[in-house]
């Protein structure tokens, strides 16, 4: 029995797109038992994945490299007798685990010059493969091959005792259908909607008898009370009083979800909510939700994407007349 180890990307977002190269690893050898090596912050969303066996935790945050700690973590996986790793950041401190750890295949894309480190190498072709998706999933075949077209959408569990105590414990009521706001994004303020269309939408809703949810980290609370305040009360700020699991088990429930480009958005797909997903400076030629039910709506001026954290030209428009 095959035993493969993921090197998981270090953003949600990113992690739920890596799920259709789990998805095609699982076909195609289908007693794999596949682990993740995951930061704290996504590992929620792995163990949801019915494809993921163990996350391990990777302690190491954004820019760390800390080399000797990844010494000894790759020295305690070598243990494990992991058959290969599969490396989806394309940084170099990445992929210093699996080579640490002495598994005997390391495969990667090329990235920050790893032919050392990785011992079967992809070179990115990103015309060919333009959605992070098909990237990734590229990396369960033979260098050039192309995945299987189409992708396998994104699929997470959801723990109905998990959705009944987070229900509970923050006093929601199920009593008018739902609908969830996910205002915040951790890239930056080019990627959000603002608050005060936010709010707008909220009250419209609220006077169709829908009951509004705003999810979001701890940092997105001030805009959940921004969007709260502004709704005139219709809207319930949940962001900072979840952690990401209930978040999950949550977004399920609703009839809708709207979202920025950000990783609630990706989980929204995930747990099979209709999405409508507001891009500014991002692509969706580049990250879109794995949904078919899901739409995309842009402004499409000419100076996005930008892909930039705040709007070089001042006016952000792309988001402001969204």
């Amino acid at each position: 029995m095959p035993k493969i180890l993921v090197v998981a990307p270090s953003w949600i977002g990113d992690t739920l797109l890596a799920q259709p190269l789990l998805a095609r690893l699982k076909k195609k050898r289908p007693g794999a038992v596949i682990d993740a090596l995951a930061p704290e912050w996504t590992a929620p969303v792995l163990r949801r994945m019915p494809e993921i066996g163990e996350v391990i935790d990777a302690p190491f945050g954004h820019g760390e490299l800390k080399l000797r700690a990844r010494w000894r973590l790759g020295r305690a996986l070598r243990e494990r007798g992991y058959d290969e790793a599969i490396v989806l950041p394309n940084t170099f401190k990445s992929a210093l685990v699996p080579y640490f750890a002495d598994i005997p295949l390391r495969v990667g894309f090329v990235g920050e010059l790893r032919y050392g480190l990785l011992s079967l190498v992809h070179k990115l072709d990103e015309k060919r493969l333009p959605l992070m998706a098909e990237r990734y999933a590229q990396l369960a075949g033979k260098p050039g091959t192309a995945p299987e077209r189409p992708l396998p959408e994104a699929r997470l569990r959801v723990d109905g005792a998990n959705l009944a105590a987070a229900l509970a414990r923050l006093g929601l009521s199920r009593a008018k259908p739902v609908v969830a706001f996910c205002p915040g994004a951790e890239y930056g303020p080019s990627k959000r909607w603002p608050a005060r269309h936010f709010a707008a939408l909220a009250r419209k809703l609220a006077a169709q008898g829908y009951a509004i949810w705003l999810f979001g980290s701890d940092k997105d609370r001030h805009i959940g009370d921004e969007i709260a305040h502004s709704s005139e009360g219709t809207a319930v700020n949940l962001c900072g009083r979840t952690d990401l699991a209930s978040a999950i088990d949550l977004l399920s429930l609703a009839q809708v979800v709207v979202s920025n480009d950000s990783g609630l958005m990706h989980v929204a797909a995930g747990v099979g909510r209709p999405v409508v997903a507001l891009y500014g400076s991002s692509s969706p030629e580049h990250t879109p939700p794995l949904s078919a039910s899901a739409r995309v709506v842009r402004t499409g001026i000419e100076c996005s994407p930008c892909f930039a954290r705040e709007c070089p030209l001042g006016h952000f428009k792309c988001m402001n007349e969204l």
